[in-house]
């Protein structure tokens, strides 16, 4: 998208962070990762806060599991080749995901049957107002599908500078999501499941630096299993899959029976390879984008009365 803000502001340790809210005291704040779920509606008059701290350490071990603290500025993809090279596993059904570490403890992203929630042990993160830090255990961050606190009660309160992930040094594949299961040997490596996952996500989602994209736009809806119901007795095999409270219903799927796939609205167009993406097709502005979500969102409510809401979030 074409829009600039008035400051953009990069720091290397808490304590130039620390600094600059200081300095920035009294401006309108967005503390980013790489940027990979926001769509901006227009310039930002504001200070975009980014971290360069991009270091992982290990800070705990024992006989079952290593304990590694990232910074928040690390590319989450990046720590997860570093990982699955040596052979510790946990994060490896997240590869690919862009974004950075401490983004990922806010959004609690999830791929193929895992979800960041699943690893993380705690987080630490410094208040705004004050500066003052504070460790959030797994619970405190009441992680929910794609939410977290920092989303809701402490949205804009906290800027999160490290995580710590308590991984496993025994490994225990998870492929039981799509067909992942058939990507991989029959006794597969972490590096093996994080390379299979890496390929089957280059098939369906656009390479950023060829085709603008923030990824999933949607969540996947849960329904009442009378919903789901409802549904499979007019459709032939709807995907779905069993959640606590409900029915998960891909968004994808729901999408593509509403005709979108492939279709453009404006400057945006709803992806051929995967309609839960949406692309700049061509100077798009952030009104094409907001106008095709919502048609999109419209009709899948109009044709299942399901309501689909976006991951992404508008700035």
């Amino acid at each position: 998208m074409d829009v600039r803000a008035k400051v953009f502001a990069e720091y290397q340790s808490v304590e130039e962070l620390r600094e600059l809210l200081d300095k920035f005291r009294g401006e309108r704040l967005l503390h980013i990762g790489s940027g990979s779920n926001l769509l901006f509606t227009g310039d930002f008059n504001g200070v975009v806060l980014h971290s360069a701290m991009r270091r992982a350490r290990c800070t705990n071990e024992d006989a079952e599991y290593v304990w590694i603290e990232a910074d928040n500025g690390l590319v989450l993809d990046e720590l997860i080749d570093q990982l699955c090279d040596m052979g510790i596993s946990g994060l490896e059904n997240l590869s690919y995901i862009p974004g950075e570490v401490g983004a990922s403890a806010v959004q609690n992203v999830g791929a193929y049957g895992v979800e960041a929630k699943d690893v993380i042990d705690s987080v630490r993160a410094l208040k705004i107002s004050d500066g003052t830090e504070r460790i959030f255990t797994n619970a405190e961050c009441k992680y929910g599908y794609r939410d977290s606190i920092f989303k809701n009660d402490l949205r804009g309160l906290y800027v999160i500078t490290h995580v710590t992930y308590k991984l496993n040094k025994h490994f225990e594949p998870k492929l039981d999501y799509g067909n992942l299961r058939s990507e991989v040997d029959e006794h597969p490596t972490p590096m093996a499941v994080r390379e299979a996952v890496i390929q089957i996500r280059k098939q369906k989602l656009p390479e950023v630096s060829e085709l603008g994209s923030a990824g999933s736009f949607f969540k996947n809806p849960i329904v009442p299993h009378e919903v789901y119901n409802n549904i499979a007795a007019r459709y032939d095999r709807v995907p779905h899959f069993e959640q606590d409270g409900g029915i998960k219903i891909p968004a994808a799927w729901l999408i593509e029976q509403c005709g979108w796939k492939g279709k453009s609205l404006g400057g945006a167009r709803c992806y051929e390879k995967q309609p839960l993406v949406l692309v700049n097709a061509g100077n798009a502005t952030p009104d094409d984008i907001i106008n095709l979500a919502a048609a999109i969102c419209a009709d899948v409510k109009e044709q299942f009365n399901i309501t689909i809401n976006p991951e992404v979030n508008y700035i």
